[in-house]
């Protein structure tokens, strides 16, 4: 695991540059552009200056109004970075909560996750974010472009979801693509994610136990796999789905490589 990716943190799990993969055809993803991570409710004062230190200029927010409201972010004094989130529900729950429902097993856990998954691609509300995203991360300096951070409650399923398909998009090697996703699972405090997402779940539905609740705060290949295979029976691949579905077509792509990718 490359560690030099993770940003550590006191309040803020899993945040990490998602940058500096090699992509198709030469070059690399730039890294110090392209952040990922969970929300910022338990953030320190010196996690917010960190933070501030890498010069954000979008916050794409995966999150619903009503998870917003109960995980209000914090901001450093002078937080400037324009924040891009749907005014409505992404989801009637988190998909780590809402997968918790009726869960009383490992197994059950992680079939749960992958039926979260494969219902991803088909929630509108998410492909609105996923849509402004791509659209950001396409602009340029001249037109506002710049560091960037995509998160959700946990960052790892709506965000993990977001970041796959950007690899997919720009060329990286599915299983690099694969490591990072599944870099959620050591990246950063563990078990102080694992434990404030067991207590969200636990305030919900009552007695999880506590390797049911690893399961879900966590991720696991099958579940990409479930994402894409669903993305590919509805649409026929995933580069036609990002075209027809998420628009980028070949013009957006460009744009992601000049500004995204380096020699």
């Amino acid at each position: 695991m490359d560690q030099q990716r993770v940003v550590a943190l006191e309040g803020v799990h899993n945040f990490r540059d998602y940058g500096g993969y090699a992509v198709a055809g030469g070059g690399r993803l730039r890294s110090g552009l392209l952040y990922r991570s969970g929300q910022h409710v338990g953030a320190s004062d010196a996690d917010l200056a960190k933070i501030d230190a890498l010069g954000l200029r979008h916050v794409i927010d995966f999150r619903g109004v009503s998870e917003r409201q109960s995980y209000p972010c914090r901001r450093a004094d002078g937080f400037c970075a324009e924040v891009i989130a749907y005014e409505g529900e992404t989801a009637n729950l988190a998909p780590h909560v809402e997968a918790a429902g009726g869960v009383l097993t490992r197994e059950g856990a992680h079939r749960a996750m992958e039926r979260i998954y494969r219902n991803l691609p088909n929630r509108e509300p998410v492909l609105w974010v996923m849509r402004q995203y791509f659209a950001t991360l396409a602009r340029g300096p001249d037109e506002g472009g710049g560091a960037s951070l995509v998160h959700c409650l946990a960052g790892k399923d709506r965000t993990g979801m977001a970041v796959a398909l950007l690899h997919h998009a720009l060329g990286v090697h599915p299983a690099d693509a694969m490591e990072d996703f599944l870099l959620t699972n050591t990246a950063g405090n563990i078990e102080a994610r694992v434990a404030a997402g067991g207590e969200t779940i636990r305030a919900k539905y009552g007695a999880v136990d506590d390797e049911t609740i690893r399961v879900l705060m966590g991720v696991d290949a099958r579940y990409l796999h479930a994402m894409r295979k669903a993305v590919e029976e509805a649409h026929g691949s995933l580069d036609a789905f990002l075209t027809d579905v998420l628009e980028v077509d070949e013009a957006r792509r460009e744009a992601l490589r000049l500004h995204l990718v380096e020699a």
